[in-house]
């Protein structure tokens, strides 16, 4: 099964799990991407006051909730399923890679990476200078991150179900103690951190 085929089955409600290559599972919070926003999910959302690019909006919850607030806001993800899904709730969004040609580039006031998605292609410090490039000049990222300790850490992974396993890709994971070294090999610097219910955020702004 291909990467967003699996991922397409945490997005209809199937259980599923992030497999990575040394063995390990890691349960996926599908039930968290489909449901309204949390109060940790609050802290990003009021991160962003301007036109926002939702990177891997999955189902859609943040990128619907920032349209509802009159937010001109944008979903991208590789799955159709998730786009649809965005729609449904009234968002707009495209099925789109973040290191494609994307609408807006250079005039977005926030990018945000939610769920995770800091992780995407398995290198921060290229995603976050391809977001760079997204940004308008007072721009910034608001980001979710692991929490304080876990460094970073580079891996392949494979999202499976009980039935079937999709096929691996590279994903990362940024802890909240690492992020200042990386956002700098970027072109970015911290301007804010936060953290909520074991979940840890930050915004990141050009240097």
């Amino acid at each position: 099964m291909t990467v967003t085929g699996a991922f397409d089955c945490g997005l209809l409600g199937r259980r599923c799990w992030l497999e990575l290559a040394g063995g390990d599972h890691l349960p996926l919070p599908t039930d968290r991407w489909r449901t309204d926003p949390d109060p940790a999910d609050e802290l990003l959302l009021g991160r962003c006051a301007g036109p926002t690019l939702d990177v891997g909006c999955g189902p859609g919850r943040l990128t619907a909730a920032l349209a509802g607030r009159g937010i001109v806001t944008l979903g991208i993800d590789c799955s159709e399923v998730a786009v649809d899904l965005t729609t449904r709730r009234g968002a707009a969004a495209l099925r789109r890679d973040v290191f494609g040609h994307l609408p807006g580039e250079g005039r977005w006031r926030h990018v945000l990476l939610a769920d995770g998605n800091i992780g995407i292609g398995g290198d921060p410090v290229a995603l976050l200078r391809r977001i760079a490039g997204l940004l308008a000049a007072e721009g910034s990222v608001v980001v979710e991150l692991e929490t304080p300790g876990r460094g970073l850490h580079r891996e392949r992974v494979r999202v499976s179900e009980p039935a079937v396993s999709g096929t691996w890709f590279p994903w990362a994971w940024l802890g909240a103690d690492a992020v200042r070294g990386v956002a700098s090999a970027a072109g970015l610097r911290v301007g804010w951190t936060a953290a909520h219910d074991r979940r840890w955020f930050a915004e990141l702004e050009p240097a």
